[in-house]
């Protein structure tokens, strides 16, 4: 079995505060992919660089305190390629790839649009660059798993209150349709949703502001997308919302797969 963690830290010093290494220490995990480090290398003490027996790998912004993606594994890579070759998009600490045999792990960032029209701008041009890098890792003839935070949910099921977001970043048709297409056109699989096709209220991420953790008024914008070949080894999974460790949960998913 190969059990796959995603999740936003939203900072990984502020997730270690929270208790995030305590209860990662506990979860048998093959590979875990982090999104939003906020953090330099030189920021990352022992503990953040190599948990238990887990070896780390990042991709930082060079804007301090901001963006970052990172892998832990328990398998030592062949080869890891940081970005995706977009210069504006690579320097944002935006991709990391770590490929293990004929299995690549992705780790994924997408931009936000949420803050201003100038970067729901800079989100559209990451989606027009990234699609022909979806086009070619599909037809590579590996099994890959892109894991992190899209920024979109794709259905009305996956956010709580979709009728007064229809013109907000993060739900806007054309995103969404973009996200269709992925799987579509591309041939890519959202794997929770193959787990649990129908079940609502399964959210990845809330906002700050008005209860709505407790109220579980979310949007699901993390997702573990992967070829259709690995999607059907999917067997279990789960968001943790018992702990927090950001505004993002960790989202667990297990294979039926052999590296």
């Amino acid at each position: 079995m190969l059990r796959i963690i995603s999740l936003n830290l939203n900072g990984i010093r502020s997730a270690a505060s929270k208790g995030y290494y305590a209860w990662l220490a506990k979860q048998d995990a093959d590979f875990v992919c982090m999104q939003e480090l906020k953090a330099q290398p030189t920021d990352l003490s022992d503990e953040m660089r190599a948990p238990m027996d887990l070896q780390g790998w990042f991709h930082c912004a060079e804007k301090k305190g901001y963006s970052g993606v990172g892998i832990y594994s328990r398998h030592e890579p062949e080869r890891v390629i940081e970005g995706f070759g977009i210069a504006e998009f690579d320097a944002e600490g935006r991709y990391l790839q770590a490929d293990f045999g004929k299995l690549s792990v992705v780790s994924l960032y997408l931009p936000s649009g949420s803050s201003s029209e100038e970067r729901q701008q800079a989100k559209f041009r990451f989606m027009a660059h990234f699609w022909p890098h979806l086009d070619a890792l599909r037809a590579a003839g590996r099994e890959v798993v892109l894991c992190g935070d899209w920024n979109i949910a794709h259905h009305p099921i996956d956010l709580k209150n979709w009728r007064s977001n229809q013109k907000n970043s993060g739900f806007l048709p054309e995103e969404r349709q973009w996200l269709t297409r992925v799987f579509d056109e591309l041939g890519w699989v959202d794997v929770f949703r193959r787990l649990r096709p129908d079940i609502p209220d399964q959210y990845t991420w809330w906002s700050n502001r008005g209860q709505a953790r407790a109220k579980n008024v979310g949007w699901r914008i993390d997702y573990q997308i992967s070829t259709p070949d690995l999607a059907q080894a999917a067997r279990e999974t789960s968001i943790y919302t018992t702990e927090r460790f950001s505004d993002h949960a960790p989202l667990t998913i297990d294979y039926q797969w052999k590296l």
